[in-house]
């Protein structure tokens, strides 16, 4: 299982890149490969300033739809338009192409809440 040491994690399975103030997050590779194939992504908090653990979309997969929690507070200030038309980039990439968002952060002494790469595979039994 992919999970790169240079990301930050939420128990809820998304990842957090960090850039300044800037976040960019998706699901992890664990949370794609227990919803299966995704088949949509839905997003519509772009422009809106949200709390932590606030629900940011939702991802759907063929049996399943799922709420996003956003892991920092900021506003999304993104949205990964290829996933409107290429979904499954979620399943494929899902560090890379398959982002969701992207996040200013409002608030970055949030980050420090955040799991670690060693914190988040033992959440996951990995």
């Amino acid at each position: 299982m992919n999970i790169p040491s240079n990301l930050k994690y939420t128990k809820d399975h998304e990842w957090v890149k960090i850039e300044g103030d800037v976040a960019t997050i998706g699901i992890t590779d664990f949370a794609q490969g227990e919803l299966g194939d995704i088949v949509y992504v839905e997003v519509e908090t772009l422009d809106e300033t949200l709390e932590a653990e606030a629900i940011f979309g939702t991802v759907e997969a063929v049996k399943t739809v799922s709420d996003l929690f956003l892991p920092l507070s900021g506003e999304v200030i993104e949205f990964n338009e290829i996933l409107l038309d290429e979904p499954e980039k979620v399943n494929t990439d899902p560090y890379g192409d398959g982002w969701m968002i992207k996040l200013k952060i409002s608030d970055a002494s949030q980050v420090a809440t955040l799991l670690s790469d060693q914190d988040y595979k033992t959440l996951i039994g990995a």
